[in-house]
């Protein structure tokens, strides 16, 4: 049996969706204005939400930082192939300490891990992958693509 399918979902309702739909487009509306458009009291949301943290439905909030407006007008998907398996953790821990990677998967498919990184220049990247990434012990080759642009970005839908 897959591990993921051993715990059961947490029970949402309809009260729940609707909190999550507010809070997922603006993570900082007060309360009270949430339980005005929930029709509900400021204490009945501030416990509704506090029971979603704790099943782990939501993972607090966070400030979004626009990438270009620091300079990293480089975004690029890496995806990796390595030599064996048993390097996954090492690569993964390697990895992590390149800060320009931002995001790291554990993947299917043709690549083991695929990564995102955001550099301030192509020739940033460049040098990532010419003198960081090639001193990675199990890192068999790579394949990078670089994104013109990011069409959309979304939440997964609250249904």
């Amino acid at each position: 049996m897959n591990k993921e399918n051993t715990n059961p979902l947490p029970q949402i309702d309809e009260l729940d969706e609707k909190i999550l739909r507010l809070i997922t487009k603006n993570a900082r509306i007060p309360f009270l204005e949430v339980a005005r458009e929930c029709g509900v009291s400021g204490a009945a949301i501030h416990q509704r939400v506090q029971r979603l943290l704790n099943l782990g439905v939501v993972s607090g909030s966070e400030f979004i930082v626009n990438p270009s407006k620091l300079g990293y007008n480089t975004c690029a998907y890496m995806g990796l192939f390595l030599e064996k398996a048993k390097f996954h953790a090492s690569v993964v821990e390697a990895l992590s300490k390149i800060p320009e990677i931002v995001e790291c998967h554990y993947t299917t498919g043709s690549y083991a891990i695929f990564v995102k990184i955001q550099t301030k220049t192509n020739n940033d990247l460049k040098r990532i992958i010419d003198e960081e990434m090639q001193d990675i012990e199990g890192i068999a080759r790579t394949e990078t693509f670089i994104s013109l642009e990011m069409e959309f970005k979304r939440q997964v839908p609250i249904k």
